[in-house]
């Protein structure tokens, strides 16, 4: 089950290294690639959910394993791939889609 807020108005923010460090994109829209949107690597350190619920995918074009990330989980704060879920084993992510009712 998601706790949903106002999809309307999804927010993430992705740092390079885990731990909010480094560089950082604020997102909220749909992105099939990261790299193809400025990204410089495949790979993300950490995240922040200001709003709404999103899925994260390992590969371009919404493919590879699923993470679901929501601001009312962890107050909305991934320091590390370990807290994306218990199947997370890599800090790769490469597309994200904000998940909408």
């Amino acid at each position: 089950m998601l706790y949903l807020q106002n999809h309307k108005e999804s927010k993430i923010t992705v740092f390079e290294r885990e731990n909010f460090i480094g560089r950082q994109w604020e997102m909220s829209d749909d992105y099939p690639s990261l790299q193809a949107m400025g990204w410089s690597n495949n790979e993300i350190g950490s995240m922040q959910v200001q709003n709404g619920a999103w899925v994260c995918y390992q590969y371009p074009g919404y493919r590879g394993y699923q993470y679901i990330l929501e601001c009312d989980r962890h107050g909305g704060e991934y320091k590390h791939y370990r807290e994306w879920g218990s199947h997370a084993h890599t800090f790769q992510v490469q597309s994200l889609r904000r998940v909408q009712q």
